[in-house]
């Protein structure tokens, strides 16, 4: 059986066995059309079915036991009102269609497809005027936490197109979703919906009302709740961390995340790699976190294209092994600190190479640099 079919056959099961359809004359509908389709269709006609089932109205801890221990949890520890919480909850929509883009990521496209979503003359353009437009700010940012210009930009502009797209689900939906009915990763959620309700109290929001992305991410740098309560900063010094709508917070927060977790400034992101004939035994699999030096990779018979006939790049800088699917083969790097930096604010190799070659292209003409 394919992965494809596996991921399909547990959607099925999930999609059968959660709340989501309550009528059994409907289920049994559902179950008719499904058995008529190709098994290479199943998980779109999920997703399709999904998004026009009847939604549950009201989620209630006698549905999901979960549910009523997490509301504890939350008026033990952090004081809410345990009515109050309950009626919230009632507010929310479990949605299927949620679950079913979570198992298909987009990042899971190989390398030269994915790149092609961001690394256009579109995005180019627009994130030099975005630099143009808040340049004041940007140059502030980059002097307090030596993260450059470009690369802040490049971040936005992958997360949100430079803010214009921040999404348009209901945040309290996604997490109450995904940590309810998600259970590869339910514990990651219900911290993020611990987060979230904190978060919200916090800014005095109405939690229905907030809308991110369908994992919950927030605002014009699509922060994860944990993420926001603990790096967004007030950069414009008006005693409110608002990512939503202060192009200051946003900026000055993307670069305030990149410090705290490692940025080097003035180091190296990635090199293209050339590996030579017959070479072998590197670790598997590959990874971004730069655990063995460059002596090591050298030896192994890898080297940085850029500095194989000189040698002006320390032997002791610590770099992984990158390997991104190009539309011929793979495509080797020598990824840094720097590039693994990247992968904290998403895990993924293609977004971190995706942001890393937006902000050159980005700088590039910024600077009216051919």
């Amino acid at each position: 059986m394919s992965a494809d079919e596996c991921r399909s056959n547990r959607s099925y099961e999930r999609f059968f066995s959660s709340a989501f359809i309550r009528d059994p004359r409907f289920r049994q509908r559902v179950r008719f059309i499904i058995h008529r389709c190709s098994s290479v269709f199943i998980g779109s006609c999920l997703v399709f079915l999904g998004a026009c089932a009847a939604p549950v109205a009201a989620v209630s801890p006698k549905d999901y036991p979960e549910l009523g221990a997490f509301i504890e949890s939350m008026v033990e520890r952090h004081g809410f009102d345990r009515a109050a919480l309950t009626r919230l909850f009632r507010r929310a929509t479990l949605r299927p269609q949620i679950v079913a883009a979570m198992e298909r990521p987009y990042e899971a496209l190989p390398w030269h497809e994915y790149r092609r979503t961001f690394l256009t003359e579109a995005r180019v353009r627009l994130g030099v005027r975005y630099w143009e437009r808040h340049k004041d700010i940007l140059a502030r940012a980059e002097e307090h936490y030596g993260v450059p210009a470009e690369l802040i930009v490049a971040i936005i502009g992958v997360e949100t197109h430079y803010g214009a797209g921040q999404g348009r689900h209901s945040v309290l939906d996604a997490l109450v979703t995904l940590a309810l009915d998600y259970p590869p990763r339910a514990d990651f959620f219900r911290r993020e919906l611990e987060a979230f309700l904190l978060l919200t109290r916090e800014l005095d929001l109405d939690p229905a009302d907030v809308r991110g992305s369908y994992a919950g991410a927030l605002g014009i740098p699509q922060f994860i709740p944990t993420s926001y309560r603990e790096f967004a900063v007030d950069f414009d010094n008006d005693e409110r961390r608002d990512l939503f709508n202060s192009s200051e917070d946003a900026i000055a927060s993307v670069a305030n995340f990149l410090s705290r977790h490692g940025w080097a400034t003035g180091q190296p992101v990635i090199d293209a790699a050339a590996i030579k004939s017959g070479a072998d035994g590197w670790p598997e699999p590959f990874g971004p976190e730069p655990t063995r030096t460059l002596r090591e990779w050298l030896a192994d018979g890898v080297f940085p294209e850029h500095d194989r006939a000189s040698e002006t790049t320390p032997e002791d800088r610590r770099a992984a092994l990158i390997a991104l699917e190009g539309e011929t083969g793979p495509l080797y790097y020598l990824g840094y600190n720097n590039f693994y930096v990247i992968t904290r604010y998403n895990r993924s190799q293609n977004y971190a190479m995706a942001v890393y070659q937006l902000a050159r292209a980005i700088k590039s003409r910024y600077y009216g640099e051919s």
